[in-house]
């Protein structure tokens, strides 16, 4: 047994047996005699047809509610449930009120007139519903078999043997084309552009006035000549010759002998030209240094 299929049979008894139980109970109400009524009443036989009525309509308005395909939509939605549920919903309160007053005219207590209507026409409504949902399995499984890939097989045919290839006939064979193919034209030399040069920008002119007023003072302009070295050197100032005077005049002092030039640049910190301008300026002069040996051989009293 296909598990999809499973309890169908159980569905279809359920739902056979609680519409026959559902018809047998109207039936049975119509024959309840009315109050005051003579010992051989009989009921008219539009009320035994029209008793059958309303469990048939409640069977058929669940079917159509449950087994058809309705369409997605907010209009067939409202078709659906607003017209079928009414009609489910009438004939199901006469159903319910036949069998209730059915079981209280047989004597039950108020509970079970209550709900014993409730189990024989929930039992066809389950019954219902249960073969809805094993008709759309059955439908799926159906679809899945039906279409198990849309993938295509394999081509699965054997390949030609090269001696089962026919050779191609001559006739078949492409033939070369001969036909001399077409030189291409040479494009003429476009003729030379003759090159433009740029033309110097013209020095502007200076005005006369301009020359007159400058002109005495390029006149009292001494001419340098001669090497840079005969150039006059600029003035010192009065403030480092008195530095110097003063250094030399503390060190002949200390020491007992003039400043030598590295000492009084090394004191005034300035360079060697400058120091010697100084010491020309101030006429001092470096003491000559003895010198006693040369390579470790000392020189005789006259040499020195």
């Amino acid at each position: 047994m296909n598990t999809d299929t499973r309890g169908r049979g159980w569905s279809r008894f359920g739902a056979l047996l609680g519409g026959v139980i559902s018809v047998a109970a109207n039936v049975a109400h119509s024959y309840i005699p009315p109050a005051g009524a003579p010992a051989d009443w009989q009921p008219m036989p539009g009320a035994v047809v029209g008793s059958i009525v309303w469990p048939v309509i409640l069977f058929v308005a669940i079917e159509i509610l449950v087994r058809v395909a309705w369409p997605v939509g907010r209009q067939w939605a409202v078709l659906r449930f607003g017209g079928m549920i009414p009609v489910a919903l009438v004939a199901g309160v006469v159903s319910y009120r036949h069998l209730s007053s059915l079981l209280t005219y047989y004597g039950e207590d108020r509970l079970v007139s209550a709900l014993g209507p409730l189990a024989i026409d929930g039992l066809m409504i389950m019954a219902t519903g249960a073969l809805l949902v094993i008709g759309h399995r059955t439908s799926t499984t159906t679809a899945t078999d039906t279409n198990p890939t849309t993938q295509d097989a394999p081509d699965v045919r054997p390949r030609p043997r090269p001696q089962d290839v026919p050779a191609p006939s001559p006739a078949s064979l492409p033939v070369p084309d001969e036909r001399p193919q077409p030189v291409p034209a040479v494009p003429e030399t476009p003729p030379a552009v003759p090159v433009v040069q740029d033309r110097p920008e013209p020095v502007p002119a200076v005005p006369a006035a301009v020359v007159r007023a400058i002109a005495p003072v390029m006149t009292n302009v001494p001419a340098l000549g001669g090497r840079v070295s005969d150039w006059p050197a600029p003035p010192l100032p009065a403030d480092l010759l008195d530095r110097a005077r003063a250094a030399a005049a503390e060190h002949e002092q200390a020491n007992g002998r003039p400043i030598t030039r590295d000492e009084l640049r090394a004191v005034l910190r300035v360079s060697n030209d400058t120091t010697g301008q100084i010491m020309r300026a101030l006429g001092l002069t470096a003491p000559r240094t003895s010198i006693a040996s040369v390579n470790g051989t000392p020189l005789p009293e006259a040499a020195r």
